[in-house]
């Protein structure tokens, strides 16, 4: 039965990023560069509202938070961070992203899928090598998070309803240069 929920849900998700257009790579460089924010607000939209309906369901009972865990801050997180983000800006895509991509027969996104699937293996593979290095005791405190979802979940939940109200007051598309040489034009 969880297989067929995580295929069922995972579908639904990978048809929400498509019809919210997080799928066009240039919906993403638009974003990243911030010419068009409505991904963004989008993306914000669903941390907020997702946050705020979870912690409350936890503040009421109804979710058991005992499988959740604050993972670790360590280097790698930092330069895993960075080459994620190097790659999204590159290929237009994220790892969810790049799935949806492969399924709607992009052929870019079988090389950036093979890619990802590649360097996980490598990472493994040198894993005990990189840990020699350091890459992966804490740093900054180790363990750190805004709420603890047992005792504090209401803190979640403001920054839950924070999220909601950033997306809706966030614009589309910020005021560039040129919109405000072409209204002093108009004076």
């Amino acid at each position: 039965m969880n297989l067929v929920l995580a295929v069922i849900l995972g579908s639904l998700f990978g048809y929400t990023l498509y019809r919210v257009g997080a799928t066009h790579a240039d919906k993403i460089v638009d974003m990243l560069t911030l010419r068009d924010l409505s991904l963004a607000k989008t993306i914000i939209l669903a941390i907020g509202l997702s946050s705020t309906v979870y912690f409350s369901g936890i503040a009421l009972g109804v979710f058991d938070p005992s499988h959740l865990s604050v993972k670790g801050m360590y280097l790698g997180v930092i330069l895993g961070g960075v080459l994620l983000g190097i790659g999204w800006a590159l290929s237009g895509m994220c790892p969810g992203t790049g799935v949806t991509n492969l399924g709607a027969g992009r052929k870019d996104a079988l090389f950036f899928v093979v890619g990802g699937l590649l360097g996980a293996g490598v990472f493994s593979a040198l894993y005990e090598y990189l840990a020699a290095f350091g890459l992966f005791q804490a740093i900054l405190g180790g363990k750190a998070a805004l709420a603890n979802p047992t005792e504090t979940p209401w803190i979640a939940i403001i920054i839950g309803i924070a999220f909601v109200a950033a997306a809706i007051l966030l614009p589309k598309r910020l005021p560039s240069h040129q919109d405000s040489v072409s209204s002093t034009q108009h004076l």
